[in-house]
């Protein structure tokens, strides 16, 4: 199996070219991403703890599910494909915020990525992938913004930027979804 290519972005988030996943991690190059959020109707997030043998973050807890999309595919048809490899799941999505965020791994990876935000509601318990995902939990979205302040060391980089610049626009598209 060949390794998946990233779409490359300028800051406008228009495709310049295509490149293999860890050539653009290690060259730390603007790529499309996204980042799912499924809550259910008690306004907990689903979260999910990448498995143990990732090659960056394993082990940490983070969004629903997140990933690239593949040329030629809407976020909406990525966010749904990775919902189900992952979570074993597909709902309906819809298109929030986006945004840049860069942040380097120890590992010499860098995630530079030009990430765009999805969200959804679920209300039963996921089928998880166990070579993608090591656990998974339902948790208020309060409860996570105050456990990133206690235990931020336990969280993925991009979800505690996400949380940091995005919180309020977050819970506003939930509460809006919630009416």
């Amino acid at each position: 199996m060949s390794e998946e290519n990233v779409i490359l972005v300028n800051e406008f988030d228009e495709q310049i070219g295509l490149m293999p996943k860890m050539e653009a991690h290690e060259k730390a190059l603007l790529h499309r991403a996204f980042s799912v959020f499924i809550f259910n109707d008690k306004n907990e997030l689903m979260l999910q703890q990448r498995a143990l043998d990732k090659y960056h973050s394993p082990g940490l807890w983070t969004n629903t599910c997140c990933s690239h999309q593949r040329d030629g595919e809407s976020n909406i048809q990525a966010g749904k494909r990775r919902l189900q490899d992952e979570m074993g799941f597909v709902v309906d999505l819809q298109e929030s915020i986006s945004f840049i965020y860069k942040a380097p791994f120890d590992n010499g990876l860098t995630e530079h990525e030009f990430d765009h935000i999805l969200i959804g509601k679920y209300n039963k318990n996921p089928k998880i992938n166990t070579s993608e995902v090591a656990n998974w939990k339902w948790m208020n979205i309060e409860e996570v913004k105050d456990d990133m302040i206690v235990h931020p060391e336990i969280y993925t980089e991009w979800f505690k930027i996400i949380f940091e610049k995005f919180y309020q626009h977050i819970n506003i598209l939930d509460n809006e979804s919630n009416s």
